[in-house]
């Protein structure tokens, strides 16, 4: 693994622990003014800036804090020397939700940007499978 997919990889992993922890100073840390996040709830274009980003998390920190999960199961990054991308898949959900769909993943990637030796989060992407897609057994 480079020195780049390092520190990616424990960028990535301090925001995932921040969220899980509710630490919304640590979950900012590291992601560009001008962020672009396309979540899973609305709004349908996105949430764009900083501050945009910011206004979401209470509302998740509050969901989580009611029981649910926010922890990575898998992480890969690829890294350039100026941008990489990285992908990962997490528990999200509560656990009568894992009960009824113990496979459920949140889908995460990021893109990322090198700016004076340090990476910034530019771009983010959350999202779930849309089960009523899934083709019929049989």
């Amino acid at each position: 693994m480079s020195d780049d997919e390092k520190q990616i990889r424990v960028l990535i992993e301090r925001w995932a622990a921040a969220v899980h922890a509710g630490d919304l100073e640590t979950v900012l840390a590291g992601h560009a003014p001008d962020i672009v996040m396309f979540d899973v709830p609305p709004p349908h274009e996105g949430v764009r800036g900083l501050d945009s980003y910011r206004d979401v998390w209470p509302g998740f920190f509050a969901w989580q804090a009611a029981g649910g999960s926010f922890d990575i199961v898998s992480l890969d990054i690829v890294a350039g020397d100026e941008v990489a991308f990285a992908y990962a898949l997490l528990l999200c959900g509560t656990a009568a939700e894992f009960a009824q769909n113990p496979g459920k993943r949140l889908r995460l990637t990021l893109g990322l940007r090198k700016q004076d030796g340090r990476w910034t989060v530019l771009h983010e992407h959350h999202s779930f499978a849309d089960e009523s897609l899934e083709p019929e057994a049989g």
